[in-house]
């Protein structure tokens, strides 16, 4: 029976015993009559030995890099060798012999890397990210589930711009034109006059052509929407979600995290909850006092004002109470202040910025209809979404949080393109 790497070096196997593995070939190094092979599984590598009297010796000599193998060997405990254990040979088999050379040697550019992706999935680097990921994919899940809500889908295939006409993908549909979701958004509204708390999380499709490292074509959104919710109800559950996330990743994937040396002081102070609400005017001042960009109080802030106003903080942060016409149409307007919105962002700190949106819908006809006019928006083409404020319409508010971004900054990496298997950019579309 086949064991795992990562119970040999939990010590799950006393030193002695005899264990069998399998798994991929990441390291090979020969001293004449000893062959070193570092073996590699998705929990983790240690260290073999084989010896020039191995009856399989032969085999060990020919094995090569990322080849699949099977072995066995008895457990000795060694602070040198990595993961703390060493195995001493005692069978071994070629399940896969891998060519050579391996394409992922010392060509590590970006471009490389991403042109073989397929293959660099194997890396210990992304092994890591992965790992974290699929932690960030479960907390979300969790805490969704455990707070009342209900998992509902909207389609891929839309006829209507959610986030704006400019970055809609089109395509042909059966003789019409239709386009990629951009956001599930419109029918998760719907959703929520039969199930009251919805969410879902699935791919959504924006033609930015933007070129920053938080941006992606293709990219994973974790939404939701709850009936009878204002704004100050949408924050807190925007902020306990990123709790719960950073909470969830701190107890399961610190090895992870310490193998990408990501500092935990920014998360464990995200942990503690209490997240700044900062009002769009006193992030304008900060953006300025920081820097030489010298914002007005209509600007809007993309990329490299929230880098600047994102690395004055050491928690996350929502920045509340956006001018209208720097928010989509769909934000209800504040009666207090009708030129704002009752919508606004959460923050990374560090300099990353965005990573969820969000904030109270237009839950009144004429209320919508004033807003399309305004954007410069047909009502025709948002007819079944009036039909939602003509049949018993109730305050409500949701969010799209980019799990990618919270993927990137949990683990504290340059590009959002490491941050997921395969990214999609302007110019990436393979493999």
């Amino acid at each position: 029976m086949f064991s795992e790497i990562g119970n040999v070096c939990s010590g799950m196997h006393e030193e002695g015993s005899q264990v069998a593995l399998r798994g991929w070939i990441h390291r090979k190094r020969s001293s004449g009559k000893m062959i070193f092979l570092v073996l590699r599984d998705p929990t983790g590598i240690i260290q073999a030995v084989s010896r020039a009297q191995d009856p399989f010796w032969a085999e060990v000599e020919k094995v090569t890099r990322e080849s699949s193998v099977e072995l066995t060997g008895v457990v000795k405990k060694d602070e040198r060798a990595p993961g703390g254990y060493e195995l001493s040979l005692t069978g071994f088999k070629i399940v896969g012999l891998a060519e050579t050379p391996f394409p992922i040697a010392k060509d590590l550019s970006v471009t490389h890397l991403l042109n073989i992706r397929h293959l660099w999935l194997r890396s210990r680097k992304m092994n890591a990210i992965l790992k974290v990921r699929h932690t960030v994919f479960e907390a979300i899940h969790e805490y969704f589930r455990t707070n009342g809500f209900y998992e509902a889908t909207g389609p891929m295939f839309v006829t209507a711009a959610c986030e704006g006409g400019s970055t809609l993908f089109p395509i042909k549909y059966f003789g019409r034109k239709a386009y990629l979701s951009q956001s599930a958004q419109f029918y998760n509204e719907a959703l929520i006059y039969s199930l009251g708390k919805q969410y879902l999380i699935a791919p959504s499709f924006r033609a930015e052509k933007s070129k920053t490292p938080r941006h992606l074509t293709e990219f994973w959104h974790a939404e939701c929407e709850l009936a009878w919710c204002d704004f100050d109800g949408i924050m807190k559950v925007e902020e306990e979600i990123i709790v719960h996330i950073v909470k969830k990743v701190l107890a399961e994937r610190k090895a992870e995290l310490a193998f990408l040396k990501r500092p935990l002081g920014p998360l464990e102070k995200t942990a503690e909850g209490n997240f700044p609400r900062i009002p769009y005017e006193k992030a304008i001042d900060l953006i300025n006092a920081k820097s030489e960009l010298k914002l007005s109080y209509e600007s809007d802030l993309g990329a490299d004002e929230e880098f600047v106003l994102a690395n004055q903080f050491e928690k996350p942060f929502i920045v509340t109470g956006y001018p209208v016409m720097l928010k989509a149409f769909y934000h209800k307007p504040n009666p207090e202040r009708p030129t704002h919105t009752l919508a606004g962002d959460l923050l990374a700190p560090e300099g990353y910025g965005e990573i969820i949106g969000g904030g109270q819908r237009c839950d009144r006809t004429e209320e919508l209809r004033t807003q399309l006019e305004l954007f410069g928006l047909n009502e025709k083409d948002y007819g079944w979404y009036f039909d939602l404020r003509k049949y018993g319409s109730v305050p409500h508010s949701g969010f799209g949080l980019g799990v990618d971004r919270v993927v990137r900054w949990v683990c504290k990496l340059k590009h959002i393109r490491d941050a997921m298997p395969f990214p999609r950019t302007m110019k990436r579309v393979y493999p």
